[in-house]
């Protein structure tokens, strides 16, 4: 019987060359990550606004595990426009003992040419995404790809959810969070997503990563303040 989760570190490969002057290496995130590292729990959630890195860095993850840059299990190689980066070259992962090596990358942005490969490439159980809602589709892959043992990479999984999708997303993630041989490692925008008990929450920012309680993050006290009083900010747009 399998024992162990994928990863227990990410952190930068020794001997690395990758700039701190261009991009991405210039990222303090990406920075922090090759310098110092960062252990993984069952699920990590990382937050923060456009342009932190947070998705630098779960593609780069994902690709150093062996998935595709645009989404699906391990060993996927569909691509339409290769635009990642080489962090992924630079990362040493640490694996589990006896954890699994199968993972899934989920990425919003990314979806529709994923789903072009399924349909090319159909799998026993496959649907016809194509002919699905987004949101419905997203669903779908949550209730068909979530249940193995493996590392679940996710990248703003709710772009395509509704408040009633983003808490099915909850529930999928807190099943991971307490796993033995399953972890999750999620870049969201999303004060639900990062409201899943069990997760190591981190803020992205200037600073690079810090592990912040979810009613500290900014992510939840700007929606917070926007829910109270939405005429504060409405009042300054053109």
């Amino acid at each position: 019987m399998r024992s162990g989760r994928p990863l227990s570190r990410i952190a930068g490969e020794p001997g690395f060359d990758l700039s701190a002057e261009t991009w991405p290496g210039s990222i303090p995130a990406v920075r922090q990550i090759l310098d110092d590292g960062l252990d993984l729990g069952a699920l990590t959630i990382l937050v923060g606004d456009n342009g932190a890195g947070k998705s630098t860095l779960v593609e780069a993850l994902a690709l150093a595990f062996g998935m595709s840059a645009e989404g699906g299990s391990t060993g996927a190689r569909h691509s339409t426009r290769p635009t990642e980066s080489e962090l992924h070259r630079h990362l040493r992962l640490t694996r589990g003992v006896g954890g699994s090596r199968w993972g899934f990358f989920l990425r919003a942005e990314t979806m529709h040419s994923f789903y072009t490969y399924l349909e090319d490439n159909p799998g026993p159980r496959d649907p016809a995404f194509h002919e699905m809602s987004h949101g419905e589709s997203f669903i779908e892959i949550l209730g068909e790809r979530f249940g193995d043992p493996g590392l679940y990479v996710l990248d703003e999984p709710e772009a395509a959810l509704s408040f009633s999708g983003s808490l099915a997303l909850v529930g999928v993630l807190h099943e991971i969070a307490r796993s033995t041989t399953s972890q999750a490692v999620v870049a969201t925008h999303s004060p639900i997503v990062a409201a899943t008990p069990g997760a190591d929450l981190y803020e992205v920012g200037d600073w690079g990563l810090r592990s912040c309680p979810w009613e500290d993050l900014d992510l939840v006290r700007n929606w917070q303040s926007f829910l109270t009083r939405p005429e504060r900010y409405l009042r300054l747009l053109p």
